[in-house]
């Protein structure tokens, strides 16, 4: 596996990730989507890196090295904010697209 997909990030601070699992041949992340990963840190916790796909390519969003077991609840803030970012982008590019087309009419 190469990562996993993160789908939905409750906005409660012990709500869930919901993830599913992204496949060693997938090319690239989605527009707007991110990719955590995690691997064990010495002596102890998790090294883990969250990835942002863009239009063009994927870029690190954040590392959170040695992160405690509980890491889900350290990471969510982080990952709740830029995936509503990303969410608030999409809704302002099909506004603007729609704008344009009726411009042009």
């Amino acid at each position: 596996m190469r990562g996993a997909l993160v789908h939905r990030v409750s906005a409660l601070p012990k709500g869930p990730l919901d993830v599913s699992w992204l496949p060693c041949d997938a090319l690239r992340l989605p527009l707007g989507r991110i990719r955590l990963n995690w691997e064990p840190a010495s002596p102890a916790g998790w090294d883990l890196t969250a990835h942002l796909g863009l239009a063009n390519a994927e870029v690190h969003l954040a590392s959170w090295p040695a992160a405690p077991d509980n890491w889900p609840r350290l990471i969510r803030p982080t990952i709740h904010e830029v995936h509503g970012l990303c969410a608030a982008f999409a809704v302002a590019t099909a506004a603007l697209d729609f704008s344009n087309r009726l411009a042009e009419v």
